[in-house]
């Protein structure tokens, strides 16, 4: 019985999605191109919470808990495990007020409508997986627009997203980068549970209902005398922990 209500609830859920996407789309480019960047963020933040709270036409919903203090004013790093593309729209909702810039790979910036505009527009670290140069050059330079304008940028050390719960091993190599050119950047984990369990295969259909997703923003680290490695496996064995004991 649950399998009919997915597949019935999944289509009216991804008939809202592409709705929206095409709608803010057009949205995006009016505020960009009349109203500016800053009008274009409040888009892209609408559309985000229009798909976060549109969980709930599949009896989902998502909720956010901060554990630890995130200061303001200054670059922040968020690094989180990755589960599903759902992953993002919580991240942008939730910790909007931070305006969080992503590490994503290049094949997202063409082709869908809204995600491609907005990762072009707002200076995201567009990375060729294949081409491990050209993608420390897009996160230096990610690195270096956080640490001036005092944003943040938001990275997946896993490299890919798994529905486990148990996560891969994190890399440190974009970490570092962004440390490096971002040296006053305070680092949060951000603990993501139920994407995976929400979008359980490789395509987004059929999404399973009934699903409770949280975001948890554990406390945070300044660099120190840390290093990035070190800084990873902490930073890793935090996001497990709590993927571990929440309910």
């Amino acid at each position: 019985m649950k399998k009919i209500f997915d597949y019935l609830l999944s289509s009216l859920y991804l008939l809202y999605f592409f709705i929206s996407l095409a709608v803010f789309h057009l949205v995006q480019v009016i505020a960009w191109n009349v109203f500016g960047r800053k009008a274009h963020k409040k888009s892209v933040d609408a559309l985000n919470g229009f798909l976060t709270y549109g969980l709930c036409i599949t009896g989902s919903w998502a909720t956010y808990r901060n554990l630890g203090e995130i200061p303001e004013n200054r670059p922040l790093i968020f690094v989180s495990n990755h589960q599903s593309m759902f992953d993002i729209t919580g991240i942008v909702w939730f910790l909007r007020k931070y305006h969080p810039i992503f590490v994503s790979k290049m094949e997202l910036s063409k082709g869908i409508p809204s995600i491609s505009y907005n990762l072009r527009k707002s200076g995201a670290a567009l990375i060729d997986r294949k081409d491990g140069r050209q993608a420390l050059t897009e996160i230096a330079r990610l690195g270096k627009l956080i640490q001036q304008e005092k944003s943040s940028a938001v990275i997946f050390p896993e490299g890919t997203r798994t529905t486990s719960g148990q996560m891969k091993r994190f890399s440190a190599g974009g970490l570092a980068t962004l440390i490096k050119k971002a040296p006053d950047a305070f680092i949060v984990p951000i603990a993501i549970k139920g994407t995976g369990k929400f979008n359980p295969t490789k395509g987004i259909f059929p999404l399973s209902g009934f699903t409770r997703i949280t975001y948890t923003a554990l406390p945070g680290y300044e660099m120190d005398s840390r290093s990035p490695e070190e800084m990873v496996a902490m930073l890793q064995h935090d996001i497990q922990a709590a993927l571990d004991v929440q309910n």
